[in-house]
């Protein structure tokens, strides 16, 4: 099945990875809506002027009514085909120096802004102008699937265990009404970031973001016909 331009949000598209998932879904012809809290986080963001990339700016999406009006607004002429949520934070702590805010800013960012962003797309995919029917795509970690690996980061770990549970929760409760749900879940990701703060590691081993990228694209698009429920590992050869 060919896949036929539509409406798609990208939570933290600015990113390394969403900037990558960006590029791949205009090349198919997709029009991107990109909400970000901040506009510093546009300053390396390649695609602020490109004629089918909406940027809202101001959009916290740990609030529960400005995620809502952000989904609304986007939707309200065209509907939406596909939501991917990138959007999340990282942390390395020993448990003894993670304090209980740390906890829930980890669960919060991570997986609150991915429950909320997918109650929205559901709400908008299953009334649909064209029918119900859509693609959800999460991002999880690999120590939500290993958790001896989140050793030093258990705040992280559990908040992507959480993505992942809710991935596969969400996918067997909306595949009636045409929505497919999964999460593709990276290892280490080659970014400048990562690179800055490990900079004796072996970078050939990373997953490359293009390639993460295109994964997330084929599970965004109507070519996937039958991939639910997936948490798809992307770890490259680390």
């Amino acid at each position: 099945m060919s896949h036929t331009p539509t409406t798609t949000i990208i939570t933290g598209g600015s990113g390394a990875l969403g900037s990558a998932v960006v590029a791949s879904l205009l090349e198919r012809g997709d029009t991107c809506h990109i909400p970000v809290r901040d506009e510093i986080e546009l300053k390396h963001f390649p695609f602020v002027s490109h004629e089918r990339v909406r940027i809202t700016t101001g959009v916290d999406l740990t609030d529960e009514a400005a995620t809502t009006k952000f989904y609304e607004a986007v939707a309200s002429a065209n509907g939406l085909w596909a939501s991917i949520h990138i959007a999340g934070a990282f942390a390395y702590n020993p448990i003894e120096s993670t304090s209980r805010q740390d906890f829930l800013t980890q669960m919060n960012i991570n997986a609150l802004t991915t429950f909320l962003c997918c109650r929205e797309a559901v709400k908008i995919m299953s009334k649909n102008p064209g029918g119900p029917g859509g693609r959800i795509v999460n991002v999880s970690a690999r120590p939500a699937l290993e958790p001896r690996a989140g050793a030093n980061m258990v705040a992280y770990t559990a908040a992507k265990a959480a993505v992942a549970a809710m991935t596969q929760a969400l996918a067997e409760e909306v595949v009636a009404r045409g929505i497919l749900v999964n999460a593709v879940v990276p290892s280490m990701m080659d970014t400048p970031a990562n690179r800055k703060s490990m900079p004796g590691a072996d970078y050939s081993k990373w997953a490359k973001v293009d390639d993460v990228a295109r994964t997330i694209t084929f599970l965004a698009s109507a070519t996937n016909t039958c991939t639910r429920g997936g948490l798809i590992p992307v770890y490259g050869g680390a």
